[in-house]
């Protein structure tokens, strides 16, 4: 297929890689003209703007919050205004249930399909083409767009015709992920305060009830105190628990943690965390006990 790919951040790049890896012609754009170098070496044509991108079947974005994704789709040079009738956008961006509903009615008045495809996964499984895609839309533009998930991901899960339910899943897992990051830190806290190894005492979570990978990869990065380079940086998961927050508002769903998390986020930023993974948040519970730097 000839494909349109906008965002080349952590995951983007991985995922365009992926797409020249099973033979599609990819187009890239990014704000930062660098970030495609490596893309071109590797048979990618690097855009000069968002509307060459458009001249695809299909334009997958992959950016970094709502205001990203709106500068890229609007205006006159924008995705909506210069992909063909008929093309097909694919939003892997994580972004709010509300831009998500906007995107899918702008898209069909201008006789547009669009697939949201927020996508589970770090960096390295992106690189990796591992991720795992969880997409809603039409069944002809799922269809469309499916060889292109099966060159980023290892499944993927088909949820609902209204593609807002794709980022409303994506938006609660993100939520679970930061629940558990939150969770270890506390526990981690606690034992290391009472003398118990950390390495040791996640060996023994991870062995015993708590074997899922996220255990494992936050685990050890709240153990060790790993959180540079950030594989998905704190104001990006600040942000993702804000949007949990307005779907849950919006449903009249009380998340009394989602609360809890947003202000453990906030203060993480407010002393400075913006440059750190957003599993910094798994350290606060240990400076809350005197046990900063430990």
């Amino acid at each position: 297929m000839k494909v349109g790919f906008i965002g080349l951040g952590n995951m983007g790049a991985g995922m365009a890689a992926n797409l020249l890896k099973a033979g599609h012609e990819v187009t890239v754009y990014n704000r930062t003209r660098a970030k495609a170098d490596e893309l071109v070496k590797q048979g990618a044509t690097a855009a000069t703007g968002v509307s060459d991108v458009c001249r695809a079947d299909a334009v997958m974005t992959m950016l970094a919050n709502d205001e990203a994704v709106e500068s890229v789709v609007y205006g006159d040079q924008g995705v909506l205004a210069r992909l063909a009738r008929g093309a097909v956008h694919i939003s892997s961006s994580t972004i709010s249930v509300a831009l998500s509903e906007r995107l899918a009615a702008d898209h069909a008045s201008a006789g547009q399909r669009f697939v949201a495809a927020p996508v589970f996964g770090r960096p390295d499984a992106a690189a990796a083409g591992q991720l795992f895609v969880v997409t809603a839309g039409a069944g002809e533009a799922i269809e469309t767009a499916t060889p292109l998930f099966d060159a980023i991901g290892k499944q993927t899960f088909v949820v609902s015709e209204t593609p807002k339910a794709a980022n409303l899943i994506k938006l609660s897992g993100n939520f679970l992920i930061a629940s558990v990051i939150e969770s270890l830190g506390e526990a981690m806290a606690l034992v290391a305060k009472g003398g118990v190894d950390r390495q040791q005492y996640l060996d023994i979570l991870t062995s015993t009830l708590f074997g899922a990978p996220v255990y494992k990869t936050y685990g050890g990065m709240i153990a060790d105190g790993r959180f540079e380079p950030a594989g998905f940086a704190a104001p990006l998961g600040f942000k993702d628990i804000r949007l949990t927050l307005a779907a849950a508002e919006d449903l009249r769903v009380p998340l009394p943690l989602a609360n809890l998390l947003r202000d453990r986020f906030l203060t993480l930023l407010a002393h400075g965390g913006d440059k750190l993974d957003w599993s910094a948040i798994g350290r606060l519970a240990a400076r809350d006990a005197g046990e900063e730097g430990n």
